[in-house]
């Protein structure tokens, strides 16, 4: 997987209560093409349409992780569209239901297993949040790395953190996640036959939700928890487009979140973002917003994957 980013479109279920039938999503292709209407729009101006990749297998992205690649999977869109859903399923979900973590990091272990005959591999994991701009550890307070050995060490670690983060009610989500949270996995392997070592890492990153604060109603610590995050978004949407220009400067520094992707964003890592589309026509403005910036993280170029160096380090983040 070299090339662009790339990129896949989620779109969430109507919720209980909503009426269906009013819907911004006009057309899914069977390819990854998808039409938007406006409700308020007449005529040609009416629909718009966008196209993204389609088909969502981790095991290729675990086996680059496991080859001393770098790998960052995350999930954008405004506040209530599924982020959190898709990247860890439900609660107290099957593993019919798991989310892209649980997923992804049976996959790690799976596939390291069936490789120990010629490989040694030590997996360790860390969880943080970065709320409010402040990078914090959501499964052990000092962000510190865990050495793990199997799936349920890791959903344990993950039950942990997601109990520790930040979320809060708004108008428009009774469990808005105010913190952006990325589990990181990193991996170090040793060939048996030659000696060699390697060292590999994945970020599963799920962003707090953009939210236009006349909607969510948001006041008080809400308020000030909504500008960080429509703040620090920015910053990667800054990114994203000098990326996409190819320019020479890259604004990392401007958040602490870009900080902390830089090494996927902009180096040699394998990135894929799962868009995530809250269909209700009211969303309509932030539907099209989502995937405005979903076709620019479709437009950046990354080199060819290999090992490289890791973002900043969530503790020397934590101490700026």
């Amino acid at each position: 997987m070299t090339g662009n980013i790339r990129v896949y479109c989620r779109i969430r279920p109507f919720l209980p209560g909503q009426a269906a039938k009013h819907t911004t999503v006009e057309y899914i292709g069977e390819h990854g093409e998808l039409a938007v209407v406006n409700p308020s729009k007449q005529g040609k101006d009416r629909r718009r349409n966008f196209k993204f990749n389609k088909i969502f297998d981790t095991q290729p992205l675990i086996r680059s992780v496991l080859d001393g690649n770098g790998v960052c999977i995350f999930a954008y869109g405004q506040t209530g569209s599924g982020k959190t859903y898709t990247m860890t399923g439900p609660n107290g979900a099957s593993e019919e239901d798991w989310g892209v973590n649980y997923r992804a990091l049976n996959d790690l272990f799976s596939i390291s297993q069936n490789r120990r005959d010629s490989f040694l591999y030590e997996i360790q994991v860390q969880m943080v949040e970065i709320y409010n701009e402040q990078p914090n550890g959501l499964a052990v307070p000092d962000a510190s790395m865990h050495p793990v050995t199997s799936t349920s060490d890791v959903l344990e670690l993950i039950g942990v953190g997601l109990k520790n983060r930040a979320v809060g009610a708004t108008a428009m989500n009774e469990r808005s996640s105010r913190s952006h949270s990325v589990v990181s996995i990193h991996v170090r392997g040793k060939d048996l036959l030659s000696g060699a070592a390697l060292h590999g890492n994945l970020h599963l990153v799920d962003l707090a939700g953009s939210e236009r604060v006349d909607r969510s109603e948001a006041t008080g610590d809400r308020l000030k928890e909504a500008q960080h995050i429509n703040r620090s978004l920015s910053a990667l949407g800054d990114v994203i487009f000098s990326l996409a220009q190819k320019n020479s400067h890259v604004p990392y520094r401007n958040s602490k979140l870009t900080q902390l992707l830089q090494s996927s964003l902009g180096g040699q890592a394998k990135t894929l973002m799962f868009v995530q589309l809250n269909p209700d026509v009211s969303s309509y403005s932030e539907t099209i917003s989502t995937l405005k910036f979903a076709e620019r993280v479709s437009g950046v170029e990354l080199g060819a994957a290999r090992s490289s160096k890791e973002g900043r380090d969530v503790r020397e983040l934590m101490d700026q």
